[in-house]
């Protein structure tokens, strides 16, 4: 199902699209790769600058990683592609989970 490409019988027309999606979808991975690592930068950055406080660089350093995991997930592991609705679902509903357990772990601490 999500590897079926576009078949119009004729053999030269199915490789200029499959050529034109692979670039396409390598120019997204390079564009991606070079946002991740400007990200990590932006951490490096963060942490040697002395006018931060700790309550501001832990949750900061763990926003840009929660972005880099979707990148990961969607462009370099293919999630966005179709016919991967199962493994989302999976991990939607453990992301779920874990935010729940977190909230109500702290709650409880807290209290």
């Amino acid at each position: 199902m999500a590897n079926q490409q576009l078949n119009s019988g004729n053999p030269r027309v199915d490789i200029e699209y499959r050529r034109k999606k692979n670039a396409e979808e390598m120019k997204h991975q390079v564009i991606t790769f070079a946002l991740m690592i400007f990200l990590t930068l932006i951490a490096f950055v963060a942490v040697a600058y002395e006018g931060f406080t700790g309550w501001f660089i832990v949750p900061f350093i763990l926003l840009l990683a929660g972005v880099q995991v979707i990148f990961q997930l969607f462009y370099f592991m293919h999630m966005s592609h179709e016919g991967h609705e199962a493994p989302k679902l999976f991990m939607y509903s453990g992301v779920f989970i874990a935010f729940v357990t977190i909230l109500c772990y702290t709650t409880i601490i807290w209290w």
